[in-house]
């Protein structure tokens, strides 16, 4: 499964089939136009230890059900060096059919999308005593589905040198919109063996802003993902960078913003640099600010070959920092006005904007920065729906996207900065033409939910309507029309072309360019 940070960095790939593409052998139905693909990540292992708990992931370029799931590990090009397991607890059935061949099958239905299916058929993979630093091979994974042609997926395991990197204690800070603070990367030796360097993963909340761009760092814009060192660290050793942020002048105050910082052997980093590079997810670019050096002198003991971590349960730490003083933000809801005949479908664009002056930030609990409701107005119906809005009746919810309903409940994505609109678009059928016929649109709906903003600095202008009339020279609502012609009325004039077309206004996710909008509902 993908983890909630990794997911933000590879939130700019929300499109359907983004990751069937970086698949080098994608299968398909007969006669179907939906693709797999299949992932399973390079991996380095240390020796000497209880090895490491790795995964399949099966891909699709659209949401389907999978049937008759097996997956077969073929181990071979790694025999008397790494052995292949079925994971305790995995769920799944597993039988080797010949000594370094391990196949499992899934008991159930799987479900898969273009974000992978979740934690399917789990594997050890751990070394033999033979294996020794430097030994290296190819793991190839194939899947099978009743229906379509096997996938095929080949990952590099490498052996390495056992090296425990242990993360600081947590970090606090505290700073007003718009200040500076600095915050220490601090990592500790807690192995047996030197570790020759180390490279720091850095997942910090929007606003969270590098002050300066190191050499030996990465940056997208300003926002730092990682810096290498090569400094060798003896047993025992501590070692501390000091990193210089400042907060966006649009962070919501008073509240906290967080950081994660996570170590990696310089090995599994370019394991971790495979797997980014597979989904086309860029750690950015180096700075021009020189060389961030750790406090400490580097070791004159020397490492060879590869090196993991076998204990990675301490490899991260918290950076938290309290955003001081008073900072608060004015989401304003957005209605229109349209026209037509009756007989006709018209575009309906609702939603909102953050009026500022900060930036709402949900991204790290994955929650919806706010909740619409829409009323549909009196003589149409809701022929398309967007995917992230739901009828309710209650604690019953119906199915996203659900046309034909009179109500409806939306969620939106993680973050929306100050001055930027999250839309939403309906496809209203004008069954009726009723004067003035008026839908009511209503945001920070109040919903058992995760997430939300409740704390609107203006909350008179929560409200907004969509108004329906007659178009000029209509008909009054006798019937008739243009038949299957769809006039786009209202703010935005771009042509609905089917259900596939109605795609949600990108909010950004803070990380890349866009995440997938999900949610959980809670009743």
């Amino acid at each position: 499964m993908l983890s909630h940070s990794t997911r933000r960095w590879l939130a700019g790939l929300g499109v359907a089939g983004a990751f069937i593409a970086a698949s080098a052998t994608p299968a398909a139905a007969a006669g179907s136009q939906i693709k797999l693909g299949l992932y399973f990540g390079d991996t380095t292992i240390a020796t000497n230890s209880d090895g490491k708990i790795e995964r399949s992931t099966i891909y699709s370029s659209a949401p389907t059900v999978l049937h008759d799931v097996t997956v077969r590990y073929d181990f071979s090009d790694l025999a008397g060096k790494v052995t292949v397991s079925e994971a305790e607890d995995a769920g799944n059935t597993c039988t080797t059919p010949s000594e370094y061949v391990l196949l499992c099958t899934d008991p159930f239905d799987v479900d898969a999308d273009e974000w992978g299916s979740s934690a399917i058929f789990e594997v050890q993979l751990k070394t033999t005593t033979k294996a020794q630093d430097g030994d290296a091979g190819t793991l190839k994974v194939t899947m099978t589905a009743a229906g379509y042609d096997p996938v095929s997926h080949d990952a590099k395991i490498r052996v390495g040198e056992g090296v425990d990197l242990a993360a600081g204690p947590e970090v606090k800070a505290s700073a007003a919109p718009g200040k500076t603070f600095t915050a220490p990367a601090t990592v500790s030796n807690a192995g047996g063996a030197t570790a020759k360097g180390a490279v720091a993963i850095f997942y910090n909340d929007y606003g969270m802003n590098a002050a300066k761009h190191y050499s030996n760092c990465t940056y997208v814009g300003d926002e730092l993902r990682t810096c290498r060192f090569d400094e060798e660290l003896p047993v025992g050793s501590t070692f501390s960078a000091s990193l210089p942020y400042a907060l966006g002048a649009d962070s919501y105050a008073p509240g906290a913003k967080y950081g994660e910082i996570v170590w990696m052997t310089r090995s599994e980093f370019e394991d971790f640099q495979s797997y980014l590079d597979h989904y086309d997810v860029t750690i950015g670019e180096p700075g021009t600010d020189g060389t961030l050096a750790l406090t400490a002198l580097p070791s004159k003991a020397t490492a060879q070959g590869f090196q993991a971590d076998p204990q990675p349960e301490n490899n991260g730490t918290i950076v938290r920092v309290d955003v001081t003083g008073k900072n608060g933000t004015d989401l304003e809801a957005l209605g229109t006005s349209l026209t037509g005949k009756a007989g006709t479908t018209v575009k309906a664009t609702v939603g909102l904007r953050n009026n500022g002056p900060a930036t709402l930030d949900y991204s790290r609990a994955g929650s919806s920065i706010t909740y619409l409701s829409f009323d549909v107005p009196q003589g149409t119906t809701a022929v398309l729906v967007p995917e992230n809005c739901l009828t309710r009746n209650g604690d019953n919810w119906g199915e996203p996207g659900e046309p034909g309903h009179r109500n409806y409940f939306c969620y939106f994505g993680s973050l929306l900065k100050a001055g930027e609109s999250d839309m939403l678009d309906f496809a209203l059928r004008i069954d009726k033409v009723v004067a003035n016929a008026t839908g009511l649109v209503k945001i920070n709906a109040t919903c058992q939910c995760d997430g939300g903003f409740t704390r609107d600095l203006n909350p008179a202008n929560d409200t907004a309507k969509v108004v329906v009339n007659a178009a000029s020279g209509g008909n009054g609502g006798q019937g008739g029309g243009d038949g299957g012609t769809l006039p786009i009325t209202g703010a935005n004039t771009a042509l609905i072309a089917g259900v596939g077309a109605l795609l949600l206004a990108a909010g950004a996710a803070g990380y890349v360019v866009s995440r997938r909008r999900k949610t959980r509902f809670v009743a």
